[in-house]
């Protein structure tokens, strides 16, 4: 249990600070397609979800990609 505590006492403020960020964040995205392309509520709540995990998808890959040639370009690098 200490390791429990000790995760709880250290992350407690940024968990919460990023758990009410998330929330607002939600909210933003959602009042910004519901006001400026005038979809439904429904509508808009989609697109909050489901942008953010398309940003993350792309996110992954793209490091992905990077690394790949980051380490590439390292080797050719070390090999002169």
């Amino acid at each position: 249990m200490t390791i429990i505590n000790t995760i709880k006492t250290k992350m407690d403020d940024s968990l919460l600070l990023t758990i009410i960020y998330t929330i607002g964040h939600f909210i933003i995205a959602v009042a910004c397609v519901y006001i400026i392309t005038g979809a439904t509520l429904e509508l808009a709540t989609v697109d909050a979800l489901v942008e953010p995990i398309l940003n993350a998808i792309w996110l992954y890959v793209l490091q992905k990609i990077y690394y790949k040639y980051k380490i590439k370009d390292k080797q050719l690098n070390n090999s002169n």
